[in-house]
């Protein structure tokens, strides 16, 4: 592998929550940062500027993963910028809590279009154009192992990329790429705690046996051991990251 000075990632969905906690821990391990972001473009702007006022290297780029021309676009100004991408963790993702049966037909499509389709979309990408010795992450969910209610449409979106996980790491066979998932536990960001009473979010933090909700920063170090050299033979599997709650 490349010294991490020269290596670039792409980080989708990293303006906020646990993306923008990737970004700052890749970067500030010497990795040169593109920050995707599909509407927020004043946080990732701020991260950016953070990240280069502590002597990193960051580029923000807009871009809806759900769409593959704009994924293509993402990774030209990766190839422009800096002159190819070493590692893609795939972060962007959306979750709306409801029963199946009151599930719509478009909040349905929303769920797959962004979760699985944009996984899809940043992975066939990276076949394409990923160097050679690179890092990919993709991110499920430990609620698959819980099969809480409510969770059916995003349960059904994860354990398809955990699927294609498994298949793309042995699809990339020859290129010294690994294809990897973290699949987090309860993390305290505002994907997790939109919606959720006091009462609610006191549970969850109870449930893991280390008795609390994991942070952003619990997950990106996950994600940075993934994508370091130390982690070299680790390659198809899916980590979870929740304290022990499954």
């Amino acid at each position: 592998m490349q010294e991490q000075t020269n290596r670039v990632a792409i980080v989708t969905g990293a303006s906020r929550g646990i993306g923008a906690a990737i970004a700052e821990r890749l970067a500030a391990d010497g990795l040169t940062v593109v920050i995707n972001y599909a509407g927020d473009v004043a946080s990732a702007e701020k991260l950016a500027r953070s990240i280069e006022q502590k002597g990193g290297r960051a580029l923000t780029a807009r871009a809806d993963v759900s769409d593959p021309e704009a994924v293509a676009r993402l990774f030209d100004a990766a190839e422009a910028a800096f002159g190819g991408v070493d590692v893609l963790v795939n972060n962007a993702g959306i979750l709306q809590v409801a029963a199946l049966a009151d599930t719509s037909d478009a909040e349905f499509d929303r769920h797959f279009a962004i979760n699985t389709r944009g996984t899809f979309n940043t992975l066939r990408e990276a076949a394409r154009r990923m160097r050679k010795g690179g890092r990919i992450v993709n991110f499920s969910s430990t609620t698959l192992a819980l099969n809480l209610p409510g969770y059916a449409v995003y349960n059904a979106t994860k354990a398809a990329v955990e699927a294609m996980t498994h298949v793309f790491a042995k699809e990339l066979r020859g290129r010294d790429i690994t294809v990897n998932a973290v699949a987090p536990g309860p993390v305290a960001t505002d994907l997790f705690l939109s919606g959720k009473s006091d009462e609610l979010v006191a549970q969850f933090a109870r449930m893991p046996p280390l008795e609390r909700l994991g942070q952003p920063d619990d997950i990106a170090n996950v994600v940075a051991f993934l994508v370091g050299s130390g982690a070299g033979w680790i390659n198809g599997q899916v980590l979870r990251a929740n304290g022990g709650l499954a």
